[in-house]
């Protein structure tokens, strides 16, 4: 009886023993699969963020808030100017800062909030910044990719031959001129050493009657526009009407 039952055990049929391996071997691909995933939902949460903010207005970038922190770390690299570091030690209850100018700080005591805020937003202060925090059940980190927009200022006119012209002047990113009604018109785009860039729309109307002719300015940072009538030289001076919708920053916290 005992033989019989060790001779059987619980593989009663060499073709369920077939089956038993095979779904083991499904068991380790799958338990191998999850841990894969594991990893990289893991490894894309310690990514880096895009955030943007409006030039003139406040950033606040946040972090990590853990409980026991001994050890906050803003490590700050801008595109333009070398990088800088915000530092806070437990143990010393004491902050300190390398090479930061006054227009960031911590938004609040970094042992309570160690978010950071950064004050009338200019265009220097595009780039990476990283979070590091220290505490008794780990270390974590936090990176933004900041990008600041710069609304453009627009203007309209018409030119020598009675052509309406719309410029976005200086905008960050390039603005998109469109056109009320249809035209075959191509923008020209004109960089500059501070990354802003003008662009410039000459409206061409498919019929010879149109009159009041409207420009529309499309930006992350808000829309604007403004609508002027050109007549050919020689004929009753234009009107300009100007209409702008309010600018919608975009930042993010």
């Amino acid at each position: 009886m005992t033989g019989s039952s060790q001779q059987a055990g619980w593989c009663k049929k060499p073709t369920s023993c077939t089956d038993a391996r095979a779904t083991l071997k499904v068991v380790r691909k799958t338990t191998y699969t999850i841990v894969l995933l594991t990893i990289t939902a893991v490894a894309g949460a310690t990514g880096t963020s895009d955030v943007s903010a409006t030039v003139g207005n406040s950033c606040v970038l946040t972090c990590p808030s853990k409980p026991n922190i001994t050890m906050v770390t803003w490590k700050i690299s801008p595109k333009v100017g070398g990088p800088c570091t915000l530092g806070y030690r437990a143990d010393q209850n004491k902050t300190d800062r390398t090479n930061c100018s006054d227009s960031m700080n911590w938004k609040f005591r970094p042992d309570w909030d160690p978010a950071l805020e950064i004050w009338q937003v200019g265009i220097d202060h595009d780039g990476n910044y990283t979070c590091e925090v220290v505490a008794t059940e780990g270390s974590f980190h936090t990176t933004y990719h900041l990008t600041v927009l710069v609304p453009p200022r627009l203007t309209m006119y018409c030119d020598d031959h009675g052509n309406p012209m719309c410029k976005a002047m200086a905008g960050k990113p390039a603005a998109q001129i469109l056109w009320v009604l249809e035209s075959n018109s191509t923008p020209k785009e004109e960089g500059h050493d501070n990354g802003t860039v003008t662009v410039l729309s000459t409206f061409t109307a498919y019929s010879t009657n149109v009159t009041n002719t409207t420009c529309i300015v499309s930006h992350p940072a808000g829309n604007q526009s403004m609508t002027i009538a050109c007549h050919p030289p020689g004929k009753l001076p234009f009107v300009c009407l100007v209409f702008k919708t309010p600018f919608s920053p975009l930042f993010m916290h």
